[in-house]
């Protein structure tokens, strides 16, 4: 369940925009109509209406995500906040500026930061974040906790340089294949990187029990 609603936003996002390429004089007049104060010069040509109006919905449904969060009175994850300033910031100036280039570069930005926040807790802080937030969950040996962290670290950076590779070199001016490759293809990625790190962990686990 909880992995429905933490992919909540994409797959609106994904939606809208699948939308929005089927029916672009609908997309277009639905963002001249809503949106057009909100963009530089008071509006967008059809071609960019669907992005315009997929990144709209990803950023209410990620403060959706939050407003629910806070009114269950649950825990809202760093990583969500995190997210939710990334995608309003470069959302917003896809908005505004009517320029999906910015949209394009806001998952490498979510996971450089990512990247950034473990090695610094990592190197200057000497926290393993990863241990912290599973370390409850499952008894490892201290040095395959700080594999964990840096394999999580190089795979964040390595995965923010492949969404500018497929952004603006494989796909460079197809939005549209982009999305794919940042919906299904990153995800799959990301599931597969998970699914490898749990088998790793449980052959620990198996020998610390032993």
């Amino acid at each position: 369940m909880k992995f429905l609603f933490d992919l909540f936003p994409i797959i609106l996002f994904f939606g809208v925009f699948r939308w929005g390429e089927g029916n672009q004089d609908a997309a277009h007049g639905l963002v001249q109509q809503y949106l057009g104060p909100l963009i530089s010069g008071g509006g967008a040509t059809a071609a960019q209406s669907p992005i315009i109006l997929a990144t709209v919905i990803g950023i209410i449904a990620t403060l959706l995500q939050i407003g629910y969060l806070l009114i269950s009175r649950k825990k809202v994850d760093g990583m969500l906040w995190v997210s939710a300033a990334v995608i309003v910031v470069m959302g917003g100036a896809t908005i505004y500026l009517h320029d999906d280039n910015f949209i394009k570069w806001k998952p490498t930005i979510l996971y450089w930061a990512f990247a950034a926040i473990l090695l610094f807790y990592q190197t200057v802080m000497g926290k393993n974040l990863m241990k912290s937030v599973m370390g409850e969950a499952m008894k490892l040996p201290e040095p395959v906790w700080r594999t964990v962290a840096w394999s999580w670290i190089g795979f964040l950076a390595a995965l923010g340089c492949l969404n500018l590779l497929m952004a603006f070199v494989v796909f460079k001016g197809n939005t549209s294949a982009w999305v794919n490759f940042k919906v299904f293809g990153a995800t799959g990625i990301f599931f597969l990187f998970i699914v490898a790190m749990g088998l790793m962990l449980s052959k620990h686990m198996q020998e610390e029990e032993a």
